[in-house]
C-alpha cells in the first residue's frame, strides 16, 4: 500500500472485516452508502472519504435520518493525533454525534480502527476553566466602549479593553495635563491605572514626580492613530467639564 496512492476503496476491505468479526453482515454502496453494516435491528451506516471535510460531515449527518449509528471513515492523518487541532476535530465530531473509524496502512496490511463510537453529546458548560473563560470574554467586553474591531482580523491592530484603557489615561493626561492616578480614577479611568502606569506596556506614560505622570511625545503620537476612540474620550472630558 505504500507504493500507492490510498483510495476511498481501499478503506472497505479493513473496515469490512472489523465489523463481520464483530457479528455484522457487512454491504458496499447501498442506496448512496458507502458502507452498510447489519446486526438483527441495528443499522450502522459508514461513509468513507480520504480527508476530514465538511462535506463529509454534511453526508454523515444527512445519514442520521436513518439511524442513529452513523460513523465516518478516514485513512490514519499524519497530524498528531495529540494536537489540539486533531482535538477539535474530534470534538466537533462527538458533537455532530458521530463516529470515527480511521484506516491505517503498513505494507500490504491494513487495520479499521474505531477511535469515537455515536453518541449523545452532552455539553460540559459547569467546569471550572470554562467558567473563567466564559467570565474573560465578559469582562472584556465590559471594558469596552463600543467595537473598534472587525471580527475575523488577524493581521491588524486588535482593540482590547487593556488598550482602550491606556488610550482614555493617554486623552486625560494630554487635554488636562499631568494627573496622580487618584485624579485619573476619579475621573473615570478605571481601577488598573497604578498598574497601567507602573508597567508602561505602550511607553505612553512617564513619571515626573512621585504619584504624578505625563503622557510621553511617543504616546501623543501612537494615540492618534485611534481617533475614532480619541474623540470619543475628548468628547466625554468636555462634557464632563
Amino acid at each position: 500500500m505504500n507504493d500507492k496512492k490510498i483510495q476511498e476503496v481501499d478503506l472497505y476491505k479493513p473496515i469490512q472485516k472489523y465489523f463481520s468479526h464483530d457479528g455484522y453482515e457487512v454491504y458496499g454502496e447501498v442506496k448512496d452508502c458507502d458502507i452498510v453494516a447489519v446486526k438483527e435491528d441495528e443499522l450502522v451506516i459508514i461513509e468513507l472519504k480520504l480527508t476530514l471535510s465538511v462535506d463529509l460531515l454534511i453526508q454523515a449527518a444527512k445519514r442520521q435520518k436513518l439511524t442513529d449509528q452513523v460513523y465516518i471513515a478516514i485513512p490514519k492523518p499524519k497530524v498528531r493525533m495529540r494536537s489540539k487541532q486533531w482535538a477539535d476535530k474530534c470534538h466537533l465530531i462527538k458533537r455532530l454525534e458521530l463516529g470515527l473509524i480511521i484506516v491505517s496502512f503498513s505494507g500490504n496490511r491494513s487495520k479499521a480502527e474505531i477511535l469515537i463510537h455515536p453518541t449523545q453529546f452532552i455539553q460540559k458548560k459547569g467546569t471550572a476553566r470554562n467558567k473563567l473563560k466564559r467570565e474573560a470574554i465578559l469582562k472584556e467586553i465590559s471594558g469596552r466602549s463600543a467595537d473598534f474591531n472587525v471580527g475575523g482580523s488577524n493581521r491588524t491592530k486588535i482593540m482590547t479593553a487593556y488598550k482602550e484603557n491606556c488610550i482614555h489615561i493617554a486623552c486625560l493626561l494630554d487635554k488636562m495635563g499631568p494627573l496622580s492616578p487618584k485624579a485619573l480614577k476619579d475621573m473615570g479611568a478605571g481601577d488598573k491605572i497604578p498598574s497601567i502606569l507602573s508597567k508602561n506596556y505602550y511607553g505612553w506614560f512617564e513619571r515626573i514626580k512621585r504619584g504624578t505622570y505625563m503622557i510621553t511625545e511617543k504616546g501623543k503620537l501612537e494615540v492618534q492613530e485611534y481617533q475614532e476612540l480619541v474623540k470619543y474620550y475628548l468628547d466625554k472630558i468636555e462634557d464632563s467639564n
